[in-house]
């Protein structure tokens, strides 16, 4: 059955414009933003149909176009239209970021990570640089490929902290596997990276892995 023939109060949209939008399910959200749905399926349905092909609302975002348009009903045009969503939200982030609320609002930074390394199948490492008030100056990817304490040069991340006159910093990279556990070479390179800026009097916030829906925070696991 088409949503059109739905009661009223029923319909994703109606319901979102009358209660918000977090009272809606991952695939009535879907459906909003997908509009219509395909023969013998509502825009509903199709929503639940990538949900569960993808596993998660990250699996969809880190969909390659190939991936994306297996699915019956979508294509290109609704790949694109996925791609503009997730970067108004990425700079919306960084906004945010940028008018200070680092610390105040850290959930803010998790997000904003989670939407920058969500259509990354390689392994990357990011530098978030902050002024003296904790505001984003800059957030730079610094190195892609398998990470080791060989492969990431603190030199360089020292060399972009006074580059940026940055006072702090937030490390971040990501774990395309899954596997939100810091590695040996996460921990031995987090400490070299602390030890080189420390040398300058930049201060480190924070090391981020990110895994998919999932976060590895340093400092509250007490690495940092």
């Amino acid at each position: 059955m088409a949503i059109t023939d739905w009661p009223t109060e029923q319909r994703p949209r109606e319901r979102l414009i009358r209660l918000g939008p977090a009272a809606l399910s991952d695939a009535e959200l879907l459906a909003v933003f997908l509009r219509v749905g395909v023969t013998g399926k509502s825009a509903v349905d199709l929503g639940r149909d990538m949900v569960g092909h993808f596993g998660s609302l990250n699996g969809l975002f880190a969909a390659t176009l190939d991936d994306f348009s297996a699915v019956n009903g979508l294509g290109p045009a609704k790949f694109a239209q996925l791609q503009a969503v997730l970067e108004l939200a990425r700079r919306a982030l960084r906004e945010d970021l940028t008018d200070g609320i680092v610390l105040s609002a850290p959930e803010a930074v998790r997000q904003y990570l989670q939407l920058h390394f969500a259509n990354q199948a390689h392994e990357s490492f990011v530098v978030l640089f902050l002024d003296v008030r904790n505001r984003l100056i800059a957030a730079d990817e610094m190195f892609r490929g398998t990470l080791t304490h060989t492969s990431v040069y603190p030199r360089e991340v020292v060399k972009s902290a006074l580059r940026h006159n940055a006072a702090s910093l937030i490390l971040a990279h990501n774990h395309p596997s899954g596997n939100i556990a810091p590695s040996t070479a996460d921990i031995t390179l987090t400490n070299a990276l602390h030890q080189a800026t420390a040398l300058v009097d930049v201060h480190i916030l924070d090391h981020f892995i990110i895994a998919g829906n999932r976060v590895y925070s340093f400092a509250e696991g007490g690495r940092l």
